[in-house]
C-alpha cells in the first residue's frame, strides 16, 4: 500500500516498501522482450486511475528505506536485476512468505479438509487440483465446460467451486445433469480447500489456477505443474512467467472448451509433451528449498533485512 510511506514520512520515520506481487510489476520499461511483453499483457489499456497508481506506488518505493519483495532471486533474476539497477534504495527478495512464515489459514472461507482424507486415496501425481482464487468469477457455461473436460480427462480432480464463482450462485446447482454420476468417485467438489496442505499431497499432479502470485508461488515451492487461466490484473504477468518463462505450465486460451481441457490436462498430467514440463517444476521445488535454506538466498536476504532494521 503506496501511501504507508506517506504516513511514514509525515511521522519522520523510514519505511519499508512491501510489494505481495511478481517483483516485475515494479519496472516499468523492461529491455528483454519476453518480460516487456509480460507487462504490457496485464494491462493492454491502462486507464488513468490505474496509471496514477502505478506512479505513486514507484515513487514511494523511491522514497522508502528499502524493498521487500515476495520472490525469489532464481524465478526473477531479470526482473530484480533490472529493478536493483535502477531503484534507490537495497530490495530484499525474502520470499516465499508462506515458507518463511508459516501461518494458520487467513482465509475468509472455511476450508473443507475432509478433501485431504479422499486425496490419500488416490495415486500419486494423479489428480488434478483446480481452484481459480476468491474473486475470479465464471459464466455457467464456462462451469459446464469445466466439468465435461474434467469428466473426459478420466483423471481424478479436486475442484474449488467457491459460493459466488458464478454471479448469483451458491455453487454445485449449476453441475450439468448426469456429471455427478458420470465421475463418482474420481471426483471431489469442495467450496473451500486448504490450498498449501492440497498443492503439498504427493496427489496432487497439477494445478488448474487463475494465477494469482500466491498461488503462483504455493505451486512452484511443491513443484507442481499449472494449467492457467489468468481473469485479469498481474496474473497476466504471472502467466507468462508460467508458461513462457519458467516454462512449467501451460495457458488454456480463449474459449473454454471441453475437448480443449480435456486435452490439456492429459498433456499436464500424463503425455511425453509435458514431461519436461513436469520435471522443471520439480526442479523449481529443489531450487526453493535451497533459497529457504540457511545460506540460500532468501534465507541471507532475510537476514540482511533484520540486519537493517536493527540499525535504524
Amino acid at each position: 500500500m503506496y501511501f504507508a510511506q506517506t504516513v511514514a514520512d509525515n511521522l519522520g520515520l523510514p519505511g519499508i516498501s512491501m510489494r505481495p506481487t511478481a517483483a516485475a510489476i515494479q519496472i516499468p520499461e523492461l529491455q528483454r522482450l519476453e518480460l516487456t511483453q509480460m507487462v504490457t499483457s496485464m494491462s493492454k489499456s491502462p486507464t488513468d486511475a490505474m496509471t496514477e497508481v502505478r506512479a505513486a506506488s514507484l515513487n514511494a518505493m523511491k522514497r522508502s528505506a528499502g524493498l521487500i519483495a515476495n520472490s525469489m532471486e532464481f524465478l526473477e533474476h531479470a526482473a530484480l536485476s533490472k529493478i536493483r539497477e535502477y531503484s534507490p534504495v537495497p530490495v530484499f527478495t525474502i520470499g516465499p512468505f508462506h515458507k518463511l512464515a508459516p501461518s494458520s489459514s487467513s482465509s475468509l472461507l472455511q476450508e473443507d479438509a475432509d478433501c485431504i482424507s479422499w486425496l490419500d486415496r488416490q495415486a500419486p501425481k494423479s489428480v488434478i487440483y483446480v481452484s481459480f482464487g476468491s474473486m475470479a468469477s465464471l459464466s455457467k457455461q464456462d462451469i459446464v465446460e469445466i466439468a465435461w473436460g474434467l469428466a473426459n480427462s478420466e483423471q481424478p480432480f479436486l475442484w474449488v467451486i467457491r459460493p459466488g464463482l458464478v454471479l448469483g450462485s451458491g455453487g454445485t446447482e449449476l453441475l450439468p445433469d448426469g456429471f455427478l454420476e458420470t465421475v463418482g468417485d474420481r471426483g471431489c467438489i469442495v467450496k473451500w480447500a486448504p490450498q498449501k496442505e492440497v498443492l503439498a499431497h504427493c496427489a496432487v499432479g497439477g494445478f488448474w489456477t487463475h494465477c494469482g502470485w500466491n498461488s503462483t508461488l504455493e505451486s512452484v515451492s511443491e513443484g507442481v505443474p499449472m494449467l492457467c487461466r489468468p481473469c485479469f490484473g498481474d496474473q497476466f504477468l504471472n502467466m507468462r512467467y508460467v508458461c513462457y518463462i519458467w516454462k512449467i505450465g501451460l495457458e488454456l486460451e480463449n474459449e473454454l472448451e471441453r475437448g480443449k481441457i480435456e486435452g490439456a490436462i492429459k498433456t499436464l498430467l500424463l503425455n511425453i509433451e509435458g514431461k519436461e514440463m513436469r520435471n522443471k517444476a520439480m526442479e523449481s521445488k529443489g531450487k526453493t528449498e535451497i533459497c529457504l535454506r540457511e545460506g540460500g538466498s532468501s534465507s541471507s536476504s532475510l537476514d540482511e533485512f533484520t540486519k537493517r532494521i536493527l540499525s535504524v
